[in-house]
């Protein structure tokens, strides 16, 4: 034992040396996988789903006593859990990896932690480990694997933090580090059995990043996979850049960055909760996303017994038909070109010689491009082929005046969701 955990010591320092000293190259190819994936779908699975409530923040909040809301485990049943099938579900959609709420903030484990006994294997009549299927299902379905993992604790009895307007302790150092303890016992559990692709941390904001020892937590988790990609809520020590519910209204700083999206306005299922968005909204949203070299990081509240509600699962689906069809735009693309030039969301191919413009709303005429200095060689409608037709209008033969290229898409051309047409450029674009 001393010998192993001397090799993995050596193995985590020559990482962090080696991590101190990446270039922008080095981590642009460490996330490319990343940046070219676009979709990705967050799970949120746990003893919430019992009641329908809100997840961790409905007894933090007093909306619900917190013994009441652990009475919920006695109700989490799994029993049509298939891991397999919501792989399945979640490649038709098109998305190239999985996020699942190994722990939230009520300090309930997916997995066998050893290190503590509130599980859903020690706590619930399901009795067994969530986490291990899903990982194996999820990479047969060639997705990569992203873990979830609330740094908050609220139900642990070392943890400083309980109620909105009640603390457990403060100012206890040997507490805390106990607490630490128990914590990094869990992340060396969860590295060393799935070894995540991607973290996706939460509830940073209730300590500082010395607090947490978030630069010893990052050199850990290198220190099990050299390629892992860490979410922004680490202070400081994260990948990409985390907005909530909000898709930026202009490109974040940071080239990598993902919204993480609820279909309604929940993130764990919730029966009464109906405001679903429609699927045009989601893809457009998407498309949103994409157009600013973004991903989408889209939330499924599976049921208590772990199957998924069939308006989500229409989502999904209809969803898939869509990026199916336009996965040349999609994946692999970067951000496009500004709102300025074209109205609506627009991606690029990596070479810069096909560019991809996505119609929302049915034209009344031609779509217009403006400021294309490039010459178009051929246009046509992603995913039917058709070539269509398009002229340059208003440039001055004795100006560099680019002028303004028409594009005509024939109305039976039009895809119900959104339309994406596809000009292939004879340069390079020039911006």
């Amino acid at each position: 034992m001393k010998k192993t955990a001397t090799l993995l010591l050596l193995l985590a320092t020559s990482v962090t040396s080696l991590f101190a000293q990446e270039s922008a190259e080095e981590k642009a190819k460490r996330m490319q996988w990343f940046s070219d994936a676009k979709l990705g779908i967050f799970i949120h699975y746990g003893i919430y789903a019992v009641n329908g409530i809100d997840e961790s923040w409905s007894f933090y909040n007093g909306k619900i006593t917190h013994e009441n809301y652990m009475k919920q485990l006695k109700g989490f049943t799994g029993k049509r859990f298939d891991a397999q099938k919501w792989a399945n579900l979640f490649a038709e959609s098109g998305a190239k990896y999985a996020v699942l709420t190994s722990k939230h903030h009520d300090g309930v484990a997916l997995w066998d932690t050893k290190v503590g006994d509130l599980s859903v294997v020690k706590k619930t009549p399901i009795k067994r480990d969530l986490v291990d299927p899903f990982c194996k299902a999820i990479r047969e379905k060639g997705m990569k694997v992203g873990m979830y993992y609330s740094l908050i604790d609220w139900s642990h009895p070392d943890y400083p933090n309980f109620l909105k307007d009640q603390k457990r302790y403060e100012n206890d150092p040997a507490r805390w580090n106990k607490f630490l303890t128990f914590m990094n016992g869990q992340l060396d559990e969860l590295g060393s059995r799935f070894n995540p692709d991607l973290w996706w941390f939460d509830g940073d904001w209730e300590f500082s990043a010395d607090q947490w020892k978030a630069k010893e937590i990052r050199q850990k988790l290198f220190g099990y996979n050299p390629n892992v990609i860490i979410n922004s809520r680490l202070q400081g020590y994260g990948d990409y850049d985390t907005p909530e519910n909000g898709v930026p209204l202009e490109k974040p700083a940071n080239p990598h960055w993902e919204l993480c999206l609820t279909m309604n306005d929940a993130w764990g299922y919730q029966p009464t909760d109906k405001n679903y968005k429609t699927p045009n909204q989601v893809i457009r949203i998407f498309a949103d996303c994409i157009g600013k070299g973004g991903n989408v990081l889209l939330d499924v509240g599976p049921k208590e017994d772990g199957t998924i509600a069939d308006e989500q699962v229409a989502i999904l689906k209809e969803l898939g038909r869509w990026t199916k069809k336009h996965q040349e735009a999609i994946y692999g693309t970067q951000a496009g070109i500004l709102r300025e030039w074209f109205s609506g969301p627009s991606t690029l191919s990596k070479d810069g010689k096909k560019l991809y413009l996505f119609i929302e709303h049915k034209p009344n005429g031609p779509i217009a491009v403006k400021g294309l200095k490039n010459k178009v060689a051929t246009a046509w409608v992603v995913g039917s082929g058709a070539t269509i037709n398009y002229k340059v209008m208003m440039k001055p033969w004795w100006s560099s005046v680019p002028g303004i290229l028409y594009i005509d898409v024939p109305e039976t051309e039009l895809d119900n969701q959104v339309t994406v047409v596809c000009l292939s450029l004879e340069t390079p674009i020039t911006k």
